[in-house]
């Protein structure tokens, strides 16, 4: 079993200000029945409200703690801005209390400052990257990511992300300069099974130790094979290489899909 060392942690308890009640549904909808397996209990925790958008232009920030989230991979600094306000952003790598960062046009090329993709230079590492102007960094939020930039065609950039898919976004949108930190979270090994409860994961059963009625793989003598030329999931539906991604409007972005 492996953990972190948590030597970046300056700040145990989060800012009041930036932290909401976040209530448990234990993988359940509106009518009290279980849509996503293999969810429930766990930890208690509050949400910390994150600035995805980046959007307090030219003003500067101070870095005033690297906490801890357990909502997330990746650590959080809090911000404190000059004009008094207090932000959480996503902590990249050699963010340090004391720093200061800044959104906007004119930011300087450091990791932490953010801006427009059209100003920054190609082959950069970025992370927390807008797919539509204004709305906040959606792509590349988690421990250790980063994409690059590639190239500039007009009034698109080119990113090739962490999985290998390479994007076409509008150059306008905002990204931030740096890859996220926490690099350590690739290698830590859980080692028993509380741990994964304490993440509000219940166990999964194998199809195979099923009754016919509960899954494809189920009934049988003894230890039986599947029975099948594939293995399936418990709806009938093939679970290897069978597609089962739905197109979407941004699907015409996309310049190169991932693994290939």
């Amino acid at each position: 079993m492996t953990g972190y060392t948590f030597d970046e942690i300056t700040k145990t308890k989060p800012e009041k200000s930036l932290v909401v009640a976040k209530k448990s549904k234990a993988g359940r909808n509106f009518r009290g029945k279980i849509t996503v397996r293999h969810r429930g209990g766990g930890a208690k925790r509050k949400l910390r409200i994150i600035d995805f958008k980046r959007n307090k232009f030219d003003i500067p920030g101070k870095v005033a703690a690297i906490e801890y989230d357990p909502n997330r991979t990746a650590r959080i600094a809090l911000i404190y801005y000059v004009d008094g306000e207090k932000r959480y952003i996503i902590a990249p790598v050699g963010l340090k209390v004391g720093d200061t960062i800044l959104s906007g046009n004119n930011a300087e090329i450091k990791p932490g400052n953010s801006m427009p993709m059209k100003n920054m230079p190609t082959g950069i590492e970025i992370h927390n990257i807008e797919v539509q102007k204004g709305r906040g960094g959606q792509l590349v939020r988690s421990a250790g990511g980063s994409a690059q930039l590639m190239v500039k065609e007009g009034e698109y950039v080119l990113i090739k992300l962490p999985s290998g898919e390479i994007r076409r976004i509008l150059s306008d949108c905002i990204a931030t300069i740096g890859q996220i930190g926490n690099l350590e979270h690739q290698t830590v090994s859980l080692g028993k099974a509380g741990r994964n409860r304490h993440m509000g994961r219940r166990p999964t059963v194998r199809g195979s130790a099923m009754s016919p009625r509960d899954h494809p793989h189920g009934g049988g003598e003894g230890r039986s094979p599947v029975g099948l030329p594939g293995p399936k999931t418990p709806w009938g539906k093939p679970a290897l290489g069978y597609k089962t991604r739905k197109p979407k409007a941004s699907d015409k972005m996309i310049v190169k899909r991932r693994g290939k």
